[in-house]
């Protein structure tokens, strides 16, 4: 009987070599901003109520972006992976729905 061929002694693997790959980096999650627009209805306060409710913002935070959307036409509530900021603007519109508020928040890329 033979021996069967030796596989280790070829060229290209010897004993005790590591053979290394290079790896793409992997892309980075894209983010999205939370928009709040300002329209001519939706009250001040609501926008505060909202900003604490689903954006977890102190009053004071809250006041701060209410008054950016006020006065600039928008503000950012938050930044969040894409689902979680597609939820975010889903809950906020079905609540502010249910409200009577034409409020309009929506999710744009960073």
């Amino acid at each position: 009987m033979s021996a069967p061929p030796d596989d280790f002694d070829s060229d290209d693997e010897k004993e005790g070599s590591v053979e290394t790959k290079k790896r793409e980096k992997a892309e980075k999650a894209r983010r999205f901003r939370v928009l709040f627009h300002n329209d001519d209805y939706t009250t001040m306060e609501f926008v505060v109520r909202v900003l604490m409710k689903f954006f977890h913002k102190s009053e004071t935070e809250a006041t701060q972006i209410m008054l950016s959307v006020h006065h600039k036409g928008h503000g950012v509530a938050g930044v969040y992976p894409r689902d979680v900021a597609e939820t975010k603007v889903a809950q906020v519109m079905d609540y502010a729905k249910e409200h009577g508020m034409p409020l309009l928040v929506t999710a744009e890329p960073e």
